[in-house]
């Protein structure tokens, strides 16, 4: 969540992400696409590229990604050709998740990479964050 927190500091959507080998935590990452003028740079892909860094390998077997929200198609994409081993996601992402509550990618027989998923670990948390953020930057619109 302290990841989350630190993409909100900077006016981005809150979400964080951290990839796991072996029980070590090898990347970490936070929204910054308005601040990084990138559009790919969601939490999920910061902490791939991080970790993809720190095991000078671009894949990642027997990682586990956690991340406070819903990954979109993109990120999934990303994690499938990562080799992700595992997905621990905090809210679900009802407009654009693409794990379980739009498109289900995760389970579709055409990729040859599995990857087992967990939602709604700490759900109640990551989703308040967020519906906050929205509400403030709803009003900070309105004024």
């Amino acid at each position: 969540m302290s990841l989350a927190r630190r993409a909100e500091v900077a006016e981005e959507v809150p979400v964080g992400a951290v990839l796991v080998i072996n029980d070590a935590l090898v990347g970490d990452g936070w929204n910054c696409p308005i601040g990084e003028s990138d559009p790919s740079a969601h939490a999920e892909i910061q902490a791939l590229r991080a970790a993809a860094k720190a095991q000078n390998n671009y894949r990642l077997p027997g990682s586990t990604l956690y991340v406070t929200l819903e990954p979109c198609a993109m990120c999934l994409g990303a994690m499938i050709h990562a080799r992700v081993e595992r997905l621990v996601f905090a809210a679900y992402e009802p407009r654009a998740g693409a794990v379980v509550s739009q498109l289900q990618l995760l389970d579709q027989p055409h990729f040859n990479h599995r990857m087992e998923y967990l939602g709604g670990v700490m759900q109640v948390e990551s989703s308040e964050l967020l519906k906050g953020f929205f509400r403030r930057r709803r009003g900070k619109s309105t004024n």
